[in-house]
């Protein structure tokens, strides 16, 4: 037994419980510090009203706190039944995909949240790089690196594919031009500017970096039956001599 190798890694339980302690510990400090915005618009989403809950930033960020414990729960369903398949890695797969979900999906309803000049409003585009990064101000650069960050962290944990900087580099700007695009053709009364492209991805890279040592390599890949090895089967035996002749000619 390799006794050396087992006491520098530590078990797959214990990673799994490391992985889902440590967003939790980040979003109680995060939920502490916002506690009283939050409560302001817990009557109007318990009441389930729109107006003051899901058109609110305060009201998403409430509804999307709630929603934590569901995620959880499907995280440990799907862990669960790859655990009972033989998957390798099945609670930071599991992890991964409800995580790229549960932290994008609220920032995307806030991005396309509409403004005041909805449909009134035409569309306004802003090319020139670092113009606006002067006006989004502390919490809109924060704001715009949160954005992609959830898919930036968890995506190359998941996929081989994307297990590259450069990679989660051109998802998190091509993702950021599609909402852009968005906002522009649905008229949402945003300003669709080529900085929350910039910002975006480099939150993306950022939050990739964070989550490095999980990554998921080539070597890691779990492989499918079809594509492991086959076993390679042993030597067929030599065939035995023949026989040597008596030794005497017939006169």
């Amino acid at each position: 037994m390799n006794h050396k190798a087992s006491l520098s890694q530590p078990p797959r339980r214990t990673r799994g419980i490391v992985l889902l302690v440590l967003p939790a510990l980040g979003v109680a400090g995060g939920v502490f510090a916002i506690r009283r915005p939050l409560m302001m618009s817990a009557p109007m989403c318990m009441a389930g009203r729109w107006h003051g809950c899901f058109d609110t930033f305060n009201g998403v960020v409430l509804m999307t706190l709630v929603a934590l414990p569901l995620a959880g729960l499907v995280v440990w369903a799907l862990a669960h039944r790859r655990r009972g398949e033989g998957v390798s890695s099945a609670w930071r797969m599991s992890l991964a995909e409800v995580g790229m979900v549960h932290g994008t999906v609220p920032f995307l309803w806030l991005t396309m949240m509409p403004g005041a000049g909805a449909g009134i409003v035409p569309g306004r585009v802003s090319l020139v790089p670092l113009r606006d990064l002067v006006t989004m101000g502390a919490l809109g650069i924060v704001g715009n690196l949160l954005v992609f960050a959830a898919l930036g962290f968890f995506a190359p944990m998941r996929f081989v594919a994307l297990a590259s900087v450069p990679r989660i580099l051109a998802l998190g700007a091509g993702c950021s031009i599609l909402v852009e695009t968005a906002q522009y053709v649905l008229r949402l009364d945003r300003v669709s500017s080529v900085d929350d492209v910039l910002v975006n991805a480099a939150g993306a890279v950022l939050a990739a970096l964070a989550s490095r040592r999980w990554w998921r390599t080539a070597a890691q890949a779990p492989q499918a039956p079809s594509d492991r090895p086959r076993p390679t089967p042993p030597p067929a035996p030599a065939p035995a001599p023949a026989p040597a002749p008596s030794g005497r000619i017939a006169a």
